[in-house]
């Protein structure tokens, strides 16, 4: 497979990481209104339409300007909506909410890793329908495996935050939710550090490779 050039790259990321981010979203919003609690559901936000969950900054500019700087792909969308009081068990439901995203990435990858096998069957007979399926296979495998491990770091507002915050002793969660106004501001710092490059990157490699499609990938993105 040839490499990409950054803008043919950028074309080619765009669909898999709108359908990244709107089902991890819908998939909180899904998960929250079956515990009980339809705040997102009300609001419109339990939708595979990704307008209802693209941030301006967190979706556009600072995914853009971070993959143009950095050549690092990073950025964020509206957090759904979750009133913890109308869930029937609010600190096991708010970790069931929580793991939802995450679980929702990892299908998506599989489902890209699906577009892969599809692509390279078609490859033979039609080069202009089989190679975007590759490509974007390929990326939709990366991008959901990276935003699955990253929204895993325990670190408030993260998902992963959110259910070691659902598992700690009330008292002790009560003192570790008290970081959360923080928490973008050291996820930020990790990054421009390059620390959570370095955390992330051997983890994201290991799990690729559990997935079909996974060859393609590492000589795509890895080699």
């Amino acid at each position: 497979m040839e490499a990409l050039n950054p803008y043919q790259l950028l074309a080619v990321l765009v669909i898999p990481v709108l359908f990244a981010i709107t089902v991890h979203e819908a998939a909180h919003g899904w998960v929250a209104s079956r515990l009980g609690d339809r705040t997102a559901l009300m609001l419109g936000r339990v939708t595979f339409n990704p307008i209802k969950h693209i941030d301006p900054i967190g979706t556009i500019v600072v995914p853009l300007a971070t993959f143009f700087l950095v050549g690092f792909l990073f950025g964020w969308a509206k957090p759904v909506p979750v009133n913890w009081r109308n869930l029937h068990h609010p600190r096991r439901d708010m970790a069931l909410v929580a793991v939802a995203g995450p679980g929702a990435n990892l299908l998506m990858a599989l489902f890209w890793g699906g577009m892969i096998k599809l692509g390279v069957l078609l490859l033979p007979a039609n080069q202009w329908i089989a190679l975007p399926l590759i490509y974007m296979g390929a990326a939709g495998i990366l991008i959901n495996v990276f935003l699955m491990v990253l929204n895993l770091i325990p670190l408030l507002p993260l998902d992963g935050g959110r259910v070691l915050n659902a598992v700690l002793p009330p008292k002790v969660a009560l003192q570790f939710s008290r970081l959360e106004p923080f928490g973008l501001i050291i996820l930020l710092a990790l990054l421009i550090t390059g620390l959570l490059g370095a955390v992330l990157l051997p983890i994201v490699i290991g799990t690729v490779g559990l997935l079909p499609g996974s060859a393609i990938v590492r000589e795509l993105f890895f080699v």
